[in-house]
């Protein structure tokens, strides 16, 4: 009997033990995003660590599908995107871009403009 709880013990701590540092350990990567309305839909500008630097995602959902909109996004205040994309049948429009990080605290930018109206939306996050 003895020997049997012990092995049940052991195994709990052996199952246990992993979840537990899953649950406590600090996290490794920061994610910060930012969303609000953007012509009829909504927009999140999304940054993500990644290995030594960050994943950027500028994500427009159900805007009207069709539409043309001249997203710009930029770190730093230097560009590293300026796309025209059409919404899809969903009115979604994704943008993803991959960058270097920089020492010290990093800002991201962005701004989606509906081509041919005054239509427009832009958020800015800064990550220290």
């Amino acid at each position: 009997m003895e020997k049997r709880t012990i092995a049940l013990t052991t195994v709990g701590v052996l199952v246990a033990g992993p979840a537990a540092l899953l649950v406590t350990a600090p996290a490794a990567q920061a994610d910060v995003d930012r969303g609000g309305v953007c012509g009829g839909g909504r927009y999140e500008l999304s940054v993500d660590r990644e290995d030594g630097g960050y994943e950027v995602s500028v994500d427009l959902d159900r805007v009207a599908p069709g539409t043309r909109w001249r997203v710009v996004v930029r770190h730093d205040g230097k560009r590293i995107a300026s796309v025209v994309r059409t919404a899809d049948r969903e009115g979604d429009v994704d943008v993803e871009r991959v960058v270097r990080g920089t020492p010290g605290s990093e800002t991201f930018r962005f701004t989606a403009k509906r081509v041919g109206t005054r239509t427009a939306c832009g958020a800015t996050v800064t990550v220290a």
